[in-house]
């Protein structure tokens, strides 16, 4: 990696850093909602002046952010020959935004159950009333319930999906430096034919190494079975 590249680096490296840790200072916020309850209006309540929602959306930008310099790391990394230090560096970054996002969903998964329970609870109050004024309002309740079901399988399904996702996402990003590296590798094989006749030594040695290993196997084989036969 020249000079040039080596600075690219470094300066993708200290904005992903830079964004890493405001990613830990807000996810850190924005689980401070899941323990302060909820308003009627379904609103989180922790005496901040900033809503739960425009936390969640500031957050979703920066993991978006902090995805693009990743990319921006990898095609810098692959565009010279890669060390292994920076592979591990990169590895890192990567595992570091999978355990950011997947924080994330789990969190934002907590609030969004917390709402609909407590949508659900004030619903359930007001039918209560209604009932109390009506006394017939039972096959409404059942179906209340049923909803109130289907919303927390919808809301798993949700989470096994999103995890699914981020997996993918991250065995792509994956794929993609392995095959740069391999085209680095190629590409050097092709204007350097020593390199490129040194891996056909390599190849043609395992090859026969490969043979006389199968060789003394068979006749290990065929011994055991004379030796066995003539007993």
């Amino acid at each position: 990696m020249d000079l040039l590249q080596e600075s690219g680096w470094e300066e993708l490296r200290k904005e992903a850093r830079k964004i890493e840790g405001d990613l830990d200072v807000k996810l850190s916020s924005y689980a401070k909602f899941t323990q302060g309850g909820y308003v009627d209006s379904g609103s989180p309540t922790v005496g901040s002046s900033r809503s739960w929602k425009s936390m969640e959306m500031e957050i979703q930008s920066l993991l978006e952010k902090l995805l693009d310099t990743n990319d921006a790391m990898s095609r810098c990394a692959a565009s010279a020959a890669p060390t292994t230090s920076v592979t591990q560096k990169l590895a890192r970054h990567r595992d570091i935004l999978h355990e950011f996002t997947q924080e994330f969903r789990r969190i934002k998964g907590n609030i969004n159950s917390m709402r609909e329970h407590a949508e659900l609870l004030s619903s359930v109050r007001d039918d209560i009333s209604e009932y109390k004024a009506s006394g017939s309002s039972s096959p409404r309740m059942q179906l209340l319930r049923e909803r109130a079901n289907i919303h927390g399988s919808i809301a798993h399904i949700d989470d096994v999906i999103g995890q699914a996702q981020s997996t993918k996402a991250a065995l792509g990003s994956q794929r993609a430096l392995f095959g740069d590296v391999q085209g680095k590798v190629k590409l050097l094989t092709d204007k350097f034919p020593i390199i490129r006749g040194l891996l056909g030594s390599i190849r043609r040695r395992r090859s026969r190494d490969t043979l006389i290993l199968s060789a003394v196997i068979a006749a290990c084989t065929l011994f055991l079975i004379i030796y066995w036969l003539s007993k």
